[in-house]
């Protein structure tokens, strides 16, 4: 590997470690500990772990079609790989931060249609990176389910969101 392609990996996991400073900004805390939530709900000491792993995923994935293929030639598909990642940094905000279990729903299915276009145009430059992004959009698929089951079971009888 060469200094050039070390630096490119590194801006790829800064990127991704930028997206993930929002789950820090925007924690859960006493409002979501007081919702009522699905009894299968992962524990929360889950989520760190699991993301944590797919941010490295997401960075590799990023950084192999940026290796074969460069800015030039795998624009568009780094161009959705940056729209995914903008809305992957928008959930917690919608969700923890405005208390919009709503508008986090709607977010996260743009974010799933994102991972699933951005699966599309990496697969045309490099399976294996294609590949690295199907267990994200199987947990952001996982983490829209339940993100639906919650704003639900919290939703007030007049349909306004929960405070």
């Amino acid at each position: 590997m060469t200094s050039t392609d070390s630096f490119g990996l590194l801006g790829f996991i800064a990127a991704n470690f930028i997206v993930a400073l929002s789950g820090a900004i925007f924690r859960p805390g006493a409002w979501y500990e007081g919702l009522a939530k699905p009894s299968w709900k992962p524990p929360n000491w889950l989520f760190g772990p699991a993301w944590t792993v797919l941010y490295i995923t997401i960075a590799i994935a990023g950084w192999m079609v940026w290796r074969k293929a460069g800015f030039t030639g795998a624009g568009p598909a780094l161009a959705i790989y940056g729209v995914q990642l903008l809305l992957n940094a928008a959930w917690s905000g919608l969700f923890f931060g405005l208390r919009r279990m709503d508008l986090a729903f709607y977010e996260v299915l743009l974010l799933w249609l994102s991972i699933a276009a951005t699966i599309v145009a990496f697969r045309a430059i490099d399976s294996d990176a294609a590949l690295l992004l199907v267990p994200y959009l199987g947990w952001v698929t996982f983490a829209s389910i339940l993100n639906f089951t919650i704003w639900r079971m919290n939703a007030s009888p007049a349909g306004e969101r929960a405070r």
